[in-house]
């Protein structure tokens, strides 16, 4: 007498693609920069204006300087107000962060994820040969796992 199953039929499954998902591959190149001389007022209209909580500081060649986020604008804010000092002078170049983690675009998306969760960082400019040429967010690593339908997470890198 034979063996019986009771699983019924199973889906086939797909044959994964072997190539790792790169950073590059799912990182904003259209960004949003900001300049070091820029006003800090108008950093701040133009991350309420387009829902964004920060953005790279870029000099006229597009080498990165640092960030500018939400909290940089915020600690201006409170010391104009603690100095009594008028906001519109404030540039962007006094309240910049300027140790900047970057990222390779080559790195696996996975690794990234993990960088994510080491660093608290909501954001990683990317630099090749000394230029911004884009930026990777937590969400997009949320989007390369949706991508995948998180059907596997090998990494066969």
């Amino acid at each position: 007498m034979g063996i019986i199953s009771f699983q019924g039929a199973r889906p086939k499954v797909k044959k994964q693609d072997a190539t790792p998902i790169k950073v590059s591959d799912y990182m904003s190149k259209d960004l949003i920069t900001f300049h070091p001389r820029q006003s800090v007022m108008e950093v701040m209209e133009t991350l309420i204006k387009h829902k964004i909580s920060g953005g790279p500081v870029v000099n006229d060649q597009n080498e990165l300087l640092g960030i500018i986020s939400e909290g940089d604008c915020i600690k201006q804010l409170n010391e104009s107000r603690y100095y009594n000092m008028p906001i519109d002078d404030a540039s962007v170049e006094h309240y910049m962060a300027r140790d900047v983690d970057t990222i390779d675009g080559n790195l696996n998306i996975f690794d990234a994820a993990n960088k994510f969760l080491e660093s608290k960082r909501r954001r990683f400019p990317i630099v090749e040969n000394g230029k911004l040429v884009g930026q990777i967010s937590q969400k997009d690593v949320m989007k390369a796992a949706l991508h995948m339908k998180c059907q596997s997470w090998r990494d066969d890198a």
